[in-house]
This record gives C-alpha cells, sequence and structure tokens, in this order.
C-alpha cells in the first residue's frame, strides 16, 4: 500500500501532463487558446479528483498482489 501523499503526488503529476495534452487539443480544435484552455482546467480538475479515488480505492483492494 502506498502513502497518501504519494497518491496525490502522482495524482497531480499525471493532472499536469494530461492538462498540457487538453489544451493543445483543445486549441487545434477550437482554433482558441483561451477555450481550449478553460476545456482543460475543467478536464483536468474532474481528471484528479477521479484519479485520487481510482487510486485510494485500488490501494484498499488486496487482490493481485504479491505482498512479501
Amino acid at each position: 500500500m502506498e502513502t497518501p501523499q504519494r497518491s496525490l503526488v502522482k495524482a497531480v503529476l499525471w493532472t499536469l501532463l494530461g492538462l498540457l495534452m487538453m489544451s493543445l487539443v483543445g486549441l487545434m480544435f477550437t482554433g482558441s487558446a483561451q477555450l481550449g484552455g478553460a476545456m482543460a482546467l475543467v478536464n483536468a480538475a474532474l481528471g484528479l479528483l477521479c484519479y485520487m479515488g481510482y487510486e485510494r480505492i485500488w490501494a484498499r483492494v488486496r487482490w493481485g498482489r504479491l505482498d512479501g
């Protein structure tokens, strides 16, 4: 099991990567950096919350672990 702090750092770094990618996709599809950035921020916030919950749930699941 990992600590909540480790889960948070992983989630934040993953979210920043997603924010960058989503900003570029939003810019490509809308032609607007402002609209693309806004879309990316909403996506990043939702993604961060979902990822944190997902990680914490899986941290409690013992199935498939090789604890030694």
